[in-house]
């Protein structure tokens, strides 16, 4: 998921009731729920460092618990700087309990982990151990209704505060526990009934007729807000088949509405490019790879693409047929050998 997303989940996990605990616990939450991301820090070393890095280390289950201890020790520095002031300001009102901080760090953390596997990039829990990438593939990455909900908890609790001091009504220690335990719960009801959904877009998938063709493999995958949408992709020996689902009225687009993409002869050129730094970590990683030799460019490099059909759909947030996200291309020359690299349009130094 993006950020915003976490940070709010982390945010609502804390005022569910984590927050009368122990002190801090709604900034080592937040902060707790949005850590992982901090990967991004690769893309320093160029795009295809960042796409390798990517929902690695610090989304797997082996590295959670350093990064929990490394966010406890960061706010218990701020807590020993805090307490030092010579005025240290108004006392936390619950005490500072760095054992439970820390097993609600990994509580947060984890929630990132699950945020990330419902949607379709996926993510590796088990890495080094097991490299399988694993995708619920039923939320966009981007869900607006969550968005909605987890926003709403979190402000509607301050709405009705200033409501209630109008009126003259005490104002609670802790408040808005109610909202977030309600947010949470329409998470999961949100979850639950686009598994669903997904389900049925894959069975419809299955069933199609691809011209007596054998189904080797499919795939669904959620456009945002609407959870009766879904593209779909269905790999037979010779070609896939990129279509349309609508769990609705239990029907998918075939024929003339649906694309047969035949899948690309190798070459010398695509043997060296799927061989390369880029390749390697494409493969790994993709489900649903293309991988096409496209010509020459004016400098007679041979350009090869590398591209996942789990992204070949238009949405409000990107045009997937046209460019299709986290693609990437390799320049062979003539002897063979890998020139350049780039990801999403970024050259790899």
């Amino acid at each position: 998921m993006e950020p915003i997303t976490h940070l709010l989940t982390g945010a609502c996990l804390a005022r569910a009731g984590f927050n009368r605990k122990a002190a801090y616990a709604t900034v080592v939450m937040t902060i707790a729920a949005e850590a992982p991301d901090f990967d991004i820090l690769w893309s320093i070393d160029g795009p295809v460092a960042a796409f390798q890095h990517h929902r690695g280390l610090t989304h797997t289950f082996l590295g959670l618990p350093f990064e929990a201890a490394i966010i406890v020790a960061a706010v218990w520095l701020f807590h020993r700087w805090r307490t030092r002031r010579p005025n240290p300001g108004k006392p936390p009102r619950a005490p500072a309990h760095w054992g439970l901080l820390y097993c609600f760090s990994l509580v947060a953390l984890l929630s990132h982990i699950l945020l990330d596997w419902t949607n379709n990039y996926g993510v590796r829990p088990f890495f080094p151990f097991n490299p399988r990438w694993y995708a619920g593939s039923f939320v966009f990455i981007v869900e607006p209704v969550l968005l909605l909900i987890l926003v709403t908890a979190l402000v509607a609790p301050s709405l009705f505060g200033l409501i209630g001091s109008e009126v003259g009504a005490r104002k609670p220690a802790f408040r808005g526990q109610s909202w977030a335990i309600a947010a949470l719960l329409a998470m999961v009801a949100v979850w639950t009934f686009r598994f669903i959904e997904h389900g049925k877009a894959l069975q419809l998938a299955q069933t199609g007729d691809y011209d007596g063709a054998s189904v080797l493999r499919v795939a669904a995958d959620p456009h945002p807000i609407n959870p009766f949408s879904w593209q779909t992709v269905v790999e037979t020996p010779q070609f896939y088949q990129v279509s349309a689902a609508n769990t609705s009225n239990d029907t998918i687009a075939t024929g003339d509405q649906a694309q047969t993409i035949y899948k690309p002869p190798t070459t010398l050129a695509t043997l060296v490019a799927k061989r390369s730094w880029l390749g390697e970590v494409y493969l790994d990683w993709s489900q649903f790879p293309i991988v096409t030799e496209t010509g020459v460019d004016p400098d007679g490099l041979t350009t090869v693409t590398f591209r996942d059909l789990r992204f070949f759909y238009d949405t409000p947030f990107f045009r997937g047929r046209e460019k299709i996200p986290l693609s990437g291309t390799v320049y062979v020359n003539a002897d063979r050998r890998v020139v350049h690299m780039e990801m999403d349009g970024r050259f790899q130094n």
